[in-house]
């Protein structure tokens, strides 16, 4: 997968270095995505994530390095629940966003979802911009869902429905004509 300044393919073995660095060791992701924290790379448990069919790396074309992971889960027929995270160098540029259109994408066009579900640490709202950015709508809120680093968190979802994300693309679309 391919966006203006990103790829998005499986992670290699190659990515234990970026991956530990952007994602298992930054603390600043560790608050806002759920994953092992690992305090050294040699610590770093990463042998499972090469072989996951499910788990992405988000690369900068211009280097092919892995800035951050994009993923599905608890996948059923026809629907999904997507994650994603980024080293914290890279928030605020729109990496985030540009990744998840394209992800939405695929899973809709070529993995036949009907519906994908996201959802964010309630107040993080970085992540929730994200996804309205992306056309996904509020779906509900759920207080005290899980524990994260021993705090009862509330989780805040946002779904998209088949079809939904064409007419985001058209009206993004349409958007940058009239800004021309």
């Amino acid at each position: 997968m391919e966006t203006e300044r990103l790829l998005i393919d499986p992670i290699r073995e190659t990515d234990k270095a970026d991956y530990f660095r952007n994602i298992s060791y930054d603390k600043k992701v560790l608050e806002t995505f759920i994953c092992r924290y690992a305090e050294t790379m040699e610590a770093f448990d990463f042998s499972s994530y090469p072989a996951r069919r499910d788990l992405f790396a988000i690369r900068l074309k211009e280097t092919g390095r892995l800035i951050g992971i994009i993923l599905y889960a608890d996948e059923k027929e026809d629907s999904c629940e997507i994650g994603y995270g980024l080293g914290s160098d890279y928030w605020g540029k729109g990496c985030a966003t540009e990744a998840v259109r394209r992800f939405l994408e695929y899973l809709f066009r070529e993995k036949g979802m009907q519906t994908v579900y996201a959802s964010y640490f309630t107040g993080n709202d970085a992540s929730r911009r994200v996804m309205e950015k992306c056309g996904m709508a509020f779906s509900h809120f759920s207080e005290n869902e899980l524990t994260y680093l021993g705090i009862p968190r509330d989780l805040t979802y946002y779904v998209m429905q088949r079809g939904a994300e064409e007419a985001d693309v058209t009206a993004r679309a349409e958007q940058a004509e009239t800004l021309c």
